[in-house]
């Protein structure tokens, strides 16, 4: 009954500043505790990609992501979130069916993934020369890459994001 004595922002101040004492308690012993703080989730904005095209398996688009200098995140090893143009088939699906193990983007550390722009075996599709990309779950904030060469697209799948470049080697079925 306390509560309806006090004036709403004086609740609301007594609310933030429980918000902070709780934070901050936390934060000290998570320190205490001597355990690491991992790096935060990636977000598209704290990395460059760049695209090419690759042979290996009826070819692909190899995509690569690092940091940008002064920056270390975490990269889920999830599917890129990623599309060849703004029809919903043309938006990659999963070519692996179990999420990966994330990496820790920092310094020259690299993250590879793969896209196969038509897993059809016919003549049909689209034709784009584009790609727009994102780190999933950051979607807003997509950018376009010019691809190496126009490709004809098709349900594309894509591989998630790997340490190792030869994980990245998208397969069809």
């Amino acid at each position: 009954m306390r509560w309806r004595l006090v004036t709403r922002s004086a609740r609301l101040a007594f609310a933030a500043v429980a918000a902070l004492a709780l934070t901050g308690a936390a934060t000290a012993a998570a320190t205490a505790d001597g355990r690491s703080t991992a790096a935060p989730a990636c977000v598209t904005d704290d990395l460059t990609f760049t695209v090419t095209e690759e042979t290996q398996a009826g070819g692909y688009l190899f995509l690569t992501a690092k940091a940008k200098p002064g920056i270390s995140c975490t990269l889920e090893g999830v599917f890129p979130s990623a599309s060849l143009g703004s029809s919903p088939d043309t938006a990659v699906s999963p070519a692996e069916h179990a999420v990966s193990e994330s990496v820790t983007l920092e310094g020259s550390t690299t993250a590879y993934a793969g896209i196969y722009p038509k897993i059809t075996n016919d003549g049909l599709g689209w034709e784009f020369d584009q790609l727009h990309l994102s780190v999933a779950g950051d979607e807003v904030n997509s950018i376009t890459l010019d691809l190496p060469k126009t490709v004809l697209v098709d349900q594309p799948i894509a591989t998630n994001w790997h340490a190792d470049p030869a994980d990245a080697v998208p397969f069809s079925s």
